[in-house]
This record gives C-alpha cells, structure tokens and sequence, in this order.
C-alpha cells in the first residue's frame, strides 16, 4: 500500500479517542516544571517495585507460552524478564530522573534590532509512537524518557509480550496517578489491527519508532505519514587489524559475540586482517567455541580452522544468536569496504595499536558508532548516560545511534517585538537588523 493510499481513520474509533486523550494529557505535561516529571518518574519507579510480583508472573507466563510455540532463542531471551533485570530496569527510571531536563533549553538567543528578540527554546514533539517486539523492557525505557521529555506515548508491543506489557503498564500508569499526572499520557495498544491503524493517526501523532525486523520497518515507513524513527538490522563488525594485541583482541571478540548475543549491537561478522591470522585465529577459536559459539569461514579461513564454510548470505545476515561469520581481509581499506557493503550503519569496531589505522576506520566506516580497542556491545543509551533509550536509529538524519532525551524534543522561534513590523526593514530605505546575540 502506497503512502498516499493510506486512507483516514474512522473519526468514531476507539483508538482516535484514545489518541485525543493522549495528545491532550501530553500538552499539560509540556507544562509541568522538571521537579514535578521528577516525581512522576520516582513514582513511577516505586509502583514498578510495588508490583514486581505481578510483573514477574506475568512474564513467567509469556515466557511459557512463547516457549510452547517454539518462540527463537533470540527473541525468547529478549521476552525474559527475571527480577536481576527488573530492578536495573527500575534503576533506569531513576537515572533518567536525574538527568537534565531537556524542555526549555534555550539554544539561540538574538536581538534582530532594539526591542525585536528572537530564541530557539526547545519543546517536546507530541505523541510517540512506539512499536516493538518481544522486549517488555523497551516499555519501562520509553516510558520513562516519554515522561522526563513532556511526551505522552502510545506503545504498541509484540504478541508474545502482551501479559508482561499489560502488568508493566498498569504499575506505570499508577505511579502517574500517585504524582498527580493523568494516566493517559501512557497508552498500550494490544492487536495487530490497532497497530494498522495507527499508522493513520498523523493528526494525532507526532513521531513513529518501529524496532523490529528489516521488513517491519520499511513496511511501518511504507504505511505512514508519520515521520518514522528506528533501525532495523544490526549487522555488526569487529576488524582485528594486523597491529592489534592479540589477547585484546580475543577478548573484545567474544565479549562483542557472547556477553548479550540477541542484542542488536552484538557483532556478526569477525574480520581479521591476514598478517595476523594465524595467531589470532587459533586463540580466539578455543575462546569462542568455549562459550558454544558456531564460527563459519570464508576459504582462506578454513584452511587454518576446521570449521563449516561461510556462505555469501552470511555476511548479511543478522544472527541475533551464537553464530559468526570470519572472513580473512588483505588491508584495513578491504575491510572498511566489506563493512559498507554488508553492514547496517549501527556499531563498528576495529582492534589496532596502530592509531592512524584507528583514525581511518572510524573516518571512513559509514555507521552510527565507530570504535576502537572496545566491544560494540557498548553502544547503548544507558551506557552513554542517557538513562535509557527509545532505540537506536542508523539512518544519517539526527539523532543518530542511541536515542535518548535529545532524540525525543524539538524546537521553537518564539520572537517577541514592540510593535515591529516587516515593512521596515525593506524598500529603499529599509532599516539594518541588528543581528546580536544576547
């Protein structure tokens, strides 16, 4: 269906109710003072205490259901969501309460001529949008960063996640009802239909972010008119360069493959430069094998690792699962030129002492995070301070990679005056500007 196929909603839906109730409860907390989003968040921190029994029970069911159904090992470990990560995800909320407000932030500020001044102040954008699939704790992150940024947010999770998103939800909107703050500035869609649906509310909705397969993604920017948000595959890279320390290298390898294998930041592909295979290989193998991983080679792999042959499918491929491709490169240029074809712009990492050839990787690859000497499982919101995230993009447009607070405002031109007008400062004998910054 073609964007401009996509027809209106039924003005009488329930969902469009909802969405009014939405937009209209998330212009009264573009209002509230920083003190009181902070006391909403710390509520809603100690209603997810609260109801961590429920909350556990619940996903202790989806999980035995999804098991029954034969849900994958990536996504299953996604869905989990045992009392260890309850409380870091609680521990989130809290992080993100004390971060900086980022509503009011005034960005420029400029007198055009005497009495005439202009500042850019930023704002929230609206309604969020947020669909994803089977990661009940996406629902506190986004929450959380809804709230602290004055967005209300209407979230949409996969079937298999539907008890722990319900249970998470409800403890979330009673904290907000403790503080003082409607409830309905969080909202949770349960069907497939709603989600279609929408996709249709650009009047209502401000901001769609979509985390999920390749395919759902273009489908959701295919089906909206709704300005879209997200990344889809995280086809990750480790280049071991021929300068690099050999047990480093190993060592970030199989932190970047193993420590989380179903994240999106988890690499998929291993390059390793050829003056230094040999040695490397044979470390890492043990090391990784170790920890169960299934390695696949290209030919000149192989003939030092007797492991299965890697196919061309696999350099596209997003495992999400304790499976890596290594492919053998003559130069730091072949494989900065492998990781532009196949990769995903998500996070890419090279090992080198060498620090021109750091340099020129972190230049030339095209990618949302570019490291040196570190695993790519750091590229995270929570890692970088931002307390959490709604996702990560990969496209070229802000934000870019981890999106936190900053990803989830905008800005306005408030310009104030005394009576000015336009046709002053044009014709003939049109009067300068000022142009000061204050």
């Amino acid at each position: 269906m073609a964007i401009s196929s996509i027809a209106p909603p039924d003005a009488t839906s329930p969902l469009v109710t909802l969405a009014e109730q939405t937009r209209a409860s998330a212009r009264y907390l573009a209002t509230v003072s920083r003190e009181v989003k902070n006391q909403a968040l710390e509520a809603i921190a100690r209603s997810l205490e609260m109801s961590a029994p429920e909350i556990l029970a619940a996903n202790q069911a989806d999980c035995q259901a999804a098991k029954a159904e034969g849900i994958p090992t990536a996504l299953y470990d996604r869905l989990k969501l045992d009392e260890p990560k309850l409380k870091k995800e609680i521990a989130g909320v809290r992080g993100v309460a004390k971060l900086s407000d980022p509503i009011g932030t005034v960005q420029l500020h400029r007198e055009l001529d005497t009495g005439l001044v202009l500042k850019r102040i930023t704002c929230p954008l609206g309604v969020l949008g947020v669909i994803f699939e089977a990661r009940p704790d996406a629902v506190i992150q986004i929450s959380s960063l809804a709230i602290k940024s004055g967005n209300g947010v209407i979230l949409k999770g996969g079937k298999e996640a539907i008890r722990s998103c319900e249970a998470l939800v409800n403890a979330i909107r009673r904290g907000l009802e403790q503080a003082g703050i409607d409830p309905a500035v969080v909202q949770l869609l349960t069907t497939r239909e709603e989600t279609l649906e929408l996709l249709k509310l650009d009047q209502y909705v401000d901001l769609i972010i979509p985390r999920g397969s390749n395919a759902f993604v273009r489908f959701v920017q295919d089906n909206t008119r709704i300005p879209v948000l997200g990344h889809s595959d995280g086809i990750c890279h480790l280049y071991v360069d021929k300068a690099a320390e050999v047990q480093q290298a190993v060592a970030i390898a199989v932190d970047a493959k193993t420590q989380y294998p179903a994240a999106c930041n988890a690499i998929e592909t291993l390059l390793v430069h050829q003056a230094i295979a040999a040695d490397f290989l044979l470390e890492a193998v043990t090391a990784l094998q170790h920890r169960d991983v299934e390695l696949r080679g290209d030919e000149r792999t192989l003939e030092i690792l007797n492991i299965p042959p890697a196919t061309e499918a696999d350099w596209s491929t997003e495992y999400n699962d304790l499976i890596l491709a290594i492919k053998i490169v003559d130069s730091l240029e072949e494989a900065i030129a492998h990781i532009n074809t196949y990769g995903s712009r998500h996070t890419e990492a090279i090992v080198t002492k060498d620090a021109q050839a750091a340099a020129i990787f972190q230049a030339q690859v095209d990618a949302a995070g570019v490291y040196h000497n570190c695993s790519t499982r750091f590229a995270d919101g929570f890692r970088y301070g931002f307390g959490a995230e709604v996702g990560i993009s990969t496209q070229k447009m802000p934000p870019r990679g981890p999106v936190g607070l900053e990803g989830l405002v905008t800005y306005k031109y408030q310009l104030a005056g005394n009576g000015h007008i336009a046709a002053t400062y044009s014709g003939t004998s049109a009067k300068p500007f000022i142009h000061r910054d204050l």
